[in-house]
């Protein structure tokens, strides 16, 4: 069976009743989407926040270098969830929403995989509880509001060549990188260049996911800088443009973090979805710390691999919030390392043990940025799969093990949680038996030439960066102001390196910082590396093609 003829013969359970049975949840501080689907209230999240006592420990998924073979950070996730509650842990899984881009682009669905999947499937993959149409409408109306303030006067004295604030939709739609607005008269507005992001790009995605409650949304939303004045320097604000209440009441009830459910009737919380590879890869603060506040255990992920979502998860989403990760489980397939060892996707399925120890390499320097940079304990998941020789499987094992590292096989994809029993048990020995000592990998103050520099050499294996004059520039500039602030590093998510291309784990390369731009309403400076699109296009043959509906409004092909 597919994955989603398996969501799909899944038996639920109302949202409203598991909620209340698993969490003591009241039925009042949920709104429901139907009968599997809930958002629960911010004034019952406030009232866990105040709460005293011992929260749960944090356990984060992350992965290697990401391949087409694919690696199965979340299926992952929802298994060693799955499982952990089956050993009677009372746990939690905290998941991204996924973005309508790659459900019809490249990579499919992204509610996990197999018998280790979050359900409803199609409707988190699709539209959901509306999440990203409100994050895209709220950024959207501050571009209108930009365009109109100069249309009617410009009495703020807003610079049109200086405009930071593009617009975004929820689709990858490389014809709308670069255009142009306000043609057809002075009737359309001024007329300036323009583009668009997606909408899992845009700052207001990020500030949904770092914001804890409404005063701290507005506000945050109020500090976007949108453009500077014609004196150049001056920043113009979203609160400037008095748009920030507006964009706040439009994400009324985004802010609230979704409630679904595992294929083993196991609660979820699935919110926001910012990309890793060009946002910090997160969900949001508010589900994070419900699931700690309820459960004994959450277990939650960072997109992509471990130099970039794990890195901004630490670095970003855990300063911002003051989270300490207990441990940290990095997935890897047998077919995937192999792919680092140069071997060809069409032939992942046949044994090579040459290509899986040249390929391990990509493993082994995600191990050392886990471990010994950010002195956190770690967990190997080998995510299995069935052309996975036994001989494959036990060098893995001896090899991680060679390192200090636990490696566990997992089979969670075909047997769900009972298939994930030993990889709890190796991640419960860790987090209730040891005390993390968890440290950042720059301090903040350090100045952002060195903070960029510093995950360049330490967690890419670079020997330094480089970037043009104008950048320099920008940069001197920001810190002045705000040298204070974390970066989030938007860089390919297939190499240690900028070119995608590089497997394994390329050293001694020069990671050249293309741009840098300010995001104060997030918290985060964005340094753009190599040539990252902040706006994705659609591979030759997209998913979308494959994507059907019956007159029955039965759903095939989403994965």
């Amino acid at each position: 069976m597919s994955d989603i003829e398996i969501a799909q013969a899944a038996k639920m359970q109302p949202i409203i009743q598991l909620a209340e049975e698993k969490f003591g949840i009241p039925a009042e501080h949920l709104d429901p989407y139907g009968h599997y689907k809930a958002k629960l209230s911010l004034e019952y999240f406030d009232d866990l926040s105040h709460q005293h006592g011992e929260e749960g420990k944090l356990i984060l998924v992350t992965a290697i270098s990401p391949t087409p073979a694919g690696e199965g950070k979340t299926t992952t996730t929802v298994g060693l969830g799955d499982a952990l509650n089956r050993l009677g842990k009372k746990t939690m899984i905290c998941l991204r929403e996924p973005s309508l881009g790659p459900c019809f682009g490249m990579k499919g669905g992204a509610a996990g995989g197999g018998y280790s999947q979050v359900v409803p499937m199609e409707d988190i993959n699709l539209h959901f509880t509306g999440d990203f149409h409100a994050i895209g409408v709220a950024h959207n109306l501050l571009a209108a509001m930009i365009d109109n303030h100069i249309n009617h006067g410009n009495a703020l004295d807003i610079d049109p060549r200086r405009i930071k604030w593009k617009r975004v939709v929820d689709m990858n739609d490389r014809a709308l990188r670069e255009i142009t607005v306000g043609q057809g008269g002075p009737a359309n507005g001024y007329l300036r260049e323009d583009g668009f992001d997606i909408v899992v790009a845009s700052e207001v995605m990020a500030i949904l996911c770092l914001a804890t409650n409404r005063a701290d949304l507005k506000e945050r939303l109020g500090r976007i800088i949108i453009g500077y004045k014609t004196d150049r320097v001056t920043p113009v604000y979203a609160s400037d443009l008095k748009a920030h209440g507006a964009m706040a009441a439009l994400l009324k009830d985004a802010i609230k973090p979704n409630i679904v459910q595992t294929l083993e009737n196991n609660l979820a919380i699935v919110h926001g979805g910012p990309f890793a590879n060009i946002a910090h890869g997160c969900n949001s603060v508010t589900a994070t710390k419900t699931a700690l506040k309820l459960a004994d255990y959450a277990v939650t992920e960072a997109g992509f691999g471990a130099d970039l979502g794990a890195e901004k998860f630490l670095s970003i989403k855990c300063r911002s919030a003051k989270l300490k990760p207990s441990a940290v489980v990095l997935v890897a397939t047998v077919r995937a390392l192999k792919y680092h060892g140069g071997i060809e996707k069409d032939h992942l399925n046949q044994e090579n043990l040459a290509a899986l120890e040249k390929g391990f390499v990509n493993l082994e320097r995600h191990i050392h940025n886990v471990t010994v940079n950010y002195g956190l304990p770690a967990v190997v998941c080998i995510n299995h799969f069935t052309y996975d020789s036994d001989d494959e499987t036990d060098l893995l094992i001896k090899k991680c093990e060679a390192l200090g590292v636990k490696c566990v096989v997992s089979k969670h994809w075909a047997e769900g949680g009972a298939g994930a029993e030993e990889l709890a048990e190796a991640v419960l020995n860790i987090v209730d038996n040891r005390e993390p000592g968890f440290e950042y990998v720059y301090d903040i103050n350090t100045p952002i030439w060195d903070k960029i520099e510093t995950i360049a050499t330490k967690l890419y294996g670079a020997s330094g960066i480089s970037a043009n004059a104008k950048v320099k520039a920008e940069i001197e500039r920001l810190q002045e102001h705000y040298g204070d602030l974390p970066i989030c590093m938007a860089k390919t998510q297939m190499s240690f390196s900028t070119e995608p291309s590089a497997k394994g784990a390329p050293s001694g390369h020069t990671v050249e910082i293309t741009d840098i731009k300010l995001e104060n309403g997030a918290g985060f400076i964005v340094a753009i590396a190599g040539n990252m699109m902040t706006m994705p296009g659609l591979p030759k043959v997209p998913t979308a093609e494959k994507i059907d509906i019956d007159d029955l409004g039965v759903i095939t092909g989403l994965f």
